[in-house]
């Protein structure tokens, strides 16, 4: 059952750490997962939270750490000593979720965890994790995961699989290595089972393996992940060893975040910042594009004062500025979302970009044809108000304007990957931006020529 977070259960649960009734908070707490909890912690304040904590065992408190908001970690951990979070919590993580925590750190407090982690072999995988950039492959890993050698036989293999599998949360798959740790390949753990124990691994494992090199981005690790269908992925590093595994539920992590930042990046907001943030980093963030809009509308109004004659001799023209300049965003926003959302999963290659531009044209043509025909239907029942000359002016401008927003809303994000440039920059102020210029501009330029034929 899903848990739902309300302000009864949380003040009754309070109430309960406050007056250290343990019962009673572990009554409340017991059906739930560590993200409920962390739901909880992230709606208190700090003093409630440090004293919440206390009733979480070492392992709980580790795994809900971990799915706190950043901003509330960050306050939690300043809260503790070094020694406290390297017994309390590295030493009940899987490494890749040790190595994302002490990332969080200060190098000086960092430092200080590392030092008080008893395991040497422990603070060794998290020493390496360390040394991988965060965005890729390496950086993303779990150092635990269960191999065999491909010249044991079953016996040996099944007596070390018990061994490695106490250090192991979830067992996903059983890698196969030789004697140098280069991969060989994959074994399931019902084949190992129904295999007599006198039998060699080499005589059953399967040698078609799917793995991803250490300084692979982590974009990349997903892609490989969704096409395959995959759950685990192996990591391995330049020469081929196993160095170790990713699993799903870091991979939807990347995925939500990679979703976030081309939202934000769309919405114009260039850093990645949440709305806790505070007033300068939010600022700075969002100003650089309004900017950007400003010197837009500063353009667009020179290109509108450039014809303030044409304006006050036919002063109904004004009236169709908004309708050309949000036609023109929109369709460029539809076509470069779309050749964005193509870029980011694959399936649009980079083979072939003018049928892909002309193959807009196309399309442009037949969205401006219905929608310049549906204006001029509307412009031809009222007569009285439009001319016939602004009537063709603004379906002529429509047709024109939808055109062009199609093939520069396509051209633009290709062009911006080609240079390795973020596409989703191009879903948002700057194709909004351009396409208002360029539609208003048109509109203007073909109403000069229309009404000096009329």
């Amino acid at each position: 059952m899903q848990f739902e977070l309300t302000k009864q259960f949380l003040d009754e649960l309070n109430l309960a750490v406050e007056s250290k009734n343990e019962t009673a908070v572990l009554a409340l707490i017991e059906p739930l997962r560590p993200v409920d909890i962390a739901e909880i912690i992230n709606e208190q304040d700090l003093e409630e939270a440090i004293a919440f904590y206390v009733f979480l065992s070492e392992e709980q408190a580790a795994d809900v750490l971990i799915e706190l908001d950043e901003d509330v970690r960050e306050r939690f951990l300043k809260s503790l000593s070094s020694e406290q979070i390297a017994k309390q919590f590295i030493d009940n993580m899987d490494s890749d979720d040790a190595a994302d925590l002490l990332a969080e750190l200060p190098v000086e407090k960092k430092n200080e965890v590392i030092s008080h982690i008893e395991d040497i072999e422990q603070a060794s995988d998290i020493i390496d994790l360390l040394n991988y950039p965060e965005d890729t492959a390496g950086g993303l890993m779990a150092k635990e995961l269960v191999k065999i050698n491909i010249d044991w036989d079953i016996k040996t293999s099944i007596n070390e699989l018990r061994r490695q599998t106490q250090e192991v949360e979830n067992v996903y798959t059983v890698y196969v290595v030789d004697d140098r740790d280069m991969l060989q390949g994959i074994i399931s753990l019902k084949r190992l089972l129904l295999t007599p124990d006198k039998n060699k691994v080499r005589d059953i494992y399967n040698d078609k393996v799917i793995s991803v090199k250490v300084d692979l981005k982590d974009e990349e690790v997903g892609q490989v992940m969704e096409k395959y269908d995959l759950v685990v992925v192996p990591v391995i590093d330049e020469i081929g060893r196993l160095v170790g595994r990713i699993t799903i539920d870091d991979i939807v992590d990347v995925i939500k975040e990679e979703a976030e930042k081309d939202y934000q990046l769309a919405s114009g907001i260039s850093e990645n910042v949440e709305y806790s943030d505070n007033l300068w980093l939010q600022t700075r963030a969002r100003l650089p594009w309004l900017l950007v809009g400003l010197m837009g509308g500063i353009v667009s109004s020179n290109v509108i004062s450039t014809y303030e004659g044409a304006i006050q001799i036919h002063p109904e023209m004004a009236f169709f500025i908004p309708l050309i300049a949000a036609m023109g965003g929109n369709v460029g926003v539809q076509s470069s979302a779309l050749v964005v959302q193509g870029l980011a999963n694959k399936s649009l290659g980079l083979d072939g970009i003018w049928s892909k531009v002309f193959k807009e044209m196309l399309i442009g043509l037949t969205n401006g044809l219905v929608c310049s025909g549906l204006l001029l239907l509307y412009n031809m029942f009222f007569p009285d108000q439009i001319n016939w000359a602004i009537t063709s002016t603004v379906s002529i401008a429509l047709l024109s304007v939808i055109i062009f927003a199609g093939i520069f809303g396509t051209l633009i994000p290709i062009l911006l990957h080609k240079y390795k440039v973020d596409p989703a920059l191009a879903t948002g102020p700057f194709i909004t931006t351009t396409n208002d210029i360029f539609g208003i501009f048109l509109y203007f330029y073909i109403g000069h020529l229309l009404y000096a034929v009329f």
